[in-house]
């Protein structure tokens, strides 16, 4: 058996072949993926919790942030999907020109969501809106912040948005970082028709975090975004 896999470019050697190579990483890929929603499906029962016990504290704070940035990364993320489907697609035709070039626009929009964040969370460290924060800002040249105007249920609300967004921006660079090695490798001729495993699963990953930001978008910035009174 080994003797045949060192024949075949990409086959490890305790595979017999490139199919069983395949299907033991996709079913190691969707164990890992089913961890992860049973993860954040944690994160979202103490959403469901402390939503119904704070209502209007989580319609208050949801007028916090700012939906258009939060559609803007929804759409940034519903291209990269779409990318890196075309990324899959063309590894197994094995074309290798744009494989490398829409996996290189899958990493620029992760890029792209992530910059948007950070503005995102600028803005709320410049107003001491976030958990903890210190009700007075010396910077306002003694004016108060506006979390002062905010009461403990909308802390909480700044809780659980901080937590969900940092752990799946941490995804997302992550992400970002397995791409960077999977272009490597395929500007290294690594990736044939025949052997392109890697680049599938990977989009298994890829399409979770986006599915899980496609939840999270409603969940935090439309609870009591309404005519007017959303920004």
């Amino acid at each position: 058996m080994a003797e045949h896999a060192a024949h075949v470019p990409g086959l490890a050697h305790h595979f017999v072949s490139m199919e069983q190579q395949k299907e033991a990483g996709t079913i190691g890929m969707w164990l890992f993926l089913l961890t992860e929603i049973m993860f954040f499906g944690g994160l979202f029962l103490a959403y469901t919790i402390y939503r119904a016990k704070y209502p209007s504290g989580f319609t208050q704070g949801s007028h916090l942030l700012s939906v258009p940035l939060g559609g803007l990364n929804t759409v940034v993320l519903i291209v990269s999907s779409l990318t890196m489907a075309m990324a899959v697609y063309y590894s197994q035709l094995g074309d290798r020109k744009k494989l490398i070039g829409f996996m290189g626009i899958t990493t620029l929009l992760g890029c792209v969501f992530l910059v948007v964040k950070y503005f995102e969370y600028k803005e709320k460290f410049d107003y001491h809106l976030f958990p903890g924060a210190g009700l007075y800002n010396p910077a306002t040249s003694g004016a108060h912040s506006l979390a002062e105007q905010y009461h403990q249920p909308v802390q909480v609300f700044l809780w659980i948005y901080f937590l969900m967004t940092a752990i799946h921006a941490l995804h997302m660079i992550i992400g970002i970082a397995l791409l960077l090695i999977l272009i490597y490798m395929a500007k290294k001729g690594k990736f044939t028709k025949t052997y392109n495993s890697p680049i599938e699963i990977f989009g298994l990953y890829w399409h979770f975090v986006d599915i899980v930001w496609i939840f999270l978008f409603p969940l935090l910035y439309l609870t009591g975004y309404h005519v007017g009174g959303g920004h």
